[in-house]
């Protein structure tokens, strides 16, 4: 029952986070690439989150990496942006 909780937190989050992505990046002047690319690598970091821990150690390296794109992504927008 927990983890159905903890998923369908993680969900509402994600959605709510990607709504407000879509807002902001429309109201900077569009980038609807961008912004969908953000939207499934924050889609991809939950995933990974809620998988199975016993990877090896490349699940954990997995979210590093995504995280590190999430970053240059964010950034990109805001380049694209003016910003």
């Amino acid at each position: 029952m927990k983890m159905h909780a903890k998923a369908a937190l993680v969900a509402g989050a994600l959605v709510m986070a990607t709504g407000a992505g879509y807002g902001i990046g429309f109201a900077q002047g569009g980038q609807p690439h961008m912004q969908n690319a953000l939207g499934y690598l924050q889609s991809a970091k939950t995933e990974l989150n809620l998988a199975l821990r016993d990877k090896g150690g490349h699940r954990t390296a997995a979210v590093n990496l995504v995280n590190q794109a999430i970053t240059q992504v964010q950034a990109g927008i805001a380049v694209g942006a003016g910003m």
